[in-house]
């Protein structure tokens, strides 16, 4: 019995990109599926619902935000922005709009495999078992409202343990500043990041071995914070 391969559409205008990215993938056990527009892309996404979507920014017939907007609101399938639009603003829009992941081009071949397997995994995973999220040696409770790093108990104020629930229901998924904001402390606070930095530096000194040099709590520059998973 053969597995079925895993289905990468790729929204992408420039046909030399899009020749380089099917012989890749497909060498690497991924079935392809390509679009040139952003109307053929979401009609394929429709159509092949695929395991994986690669975004292209520039378009012919529409911007590729607002493509990954649409395509967040029909369905979860990990949407990895690829753009050679580099600006920090960029990402965070798209990150914004429901991208899990951004790749500025010209990217390495391995770099996007990586970051392919990263969704993979996410998309794969069950979602907190029985009211719990686990990270390395930190274990979430959302039931009890506890948190725990190697069996004991961390004491965490109201604000620090919703920062912390809010990036353990996206694991490994980056957040960006303005979707933490809001979630934690409410659209009024959409602007203000430095709560954010306040909050995630308390959070280290009390989960990290190291808040200098965090293993979990990690920094997105100019972006946002993720837990790893």
């Amino acid at each position: 019995m053969t597995t079925a391969k895993p289905v990468v559409l790729v929204i992408e205008d420039e046909p030399q990109m899009r020749r380089f990215l099917r012989a890749s993938l497909q060498g690497h056990g991924y079935q392809v599926v390509e679009a040139g527009t952003a109307r053929e892309g979401l009609r394929h996404a429709a159509g092949y619902n695929p395991d994986i979507i690669l975004l292209d920014l520039g378009l012919p017939d529409g911007d590729g935000l607002a493509v990954a907007k649409v395509l967040r609101s029909q369905r979860q399938t990990p949407i990895i922005v690829l753009s050679a639009r580099g600006r920090d603003e960029d990402k965070v829009a798209a990150l914004d709009l429901g991208a899990d992941d951004y790749l500025t081009k010209p990217f390495g071949l391995g770099e996007l495999l990586a970051r392919i397997r990263v969704a993979q995994r996410h998309a794969r995973a069950p979602g907190p078992t029985a009211g719990t999220i686990e990270a390395g040696d930190l274990m979430i409770d959302l039931d009890r409202r506890l948190v725990m790093k190697r069996g004991v108990e961390v004491h965490l104020t109201p604000i620090e343990y919703r920062l912390l629930a809010a990036l353990g229901a996206q694991l490994g998924r980056v957040l960006t500043h303005k979707q933490l904001l809001e979630e934690v402390w409410g659209p009024a606070r959409a602007g203000q990041t430095h709560y954010l930095r306040v909050y995630m530096a308390q959070l280290r000194a009390k989960l990290e071995a190291d808040p200098a040099k965090p293993e979990w709590l990690i920094t997105e520059p100019a972006v946002g914070y993720r837990l790893r998973g």
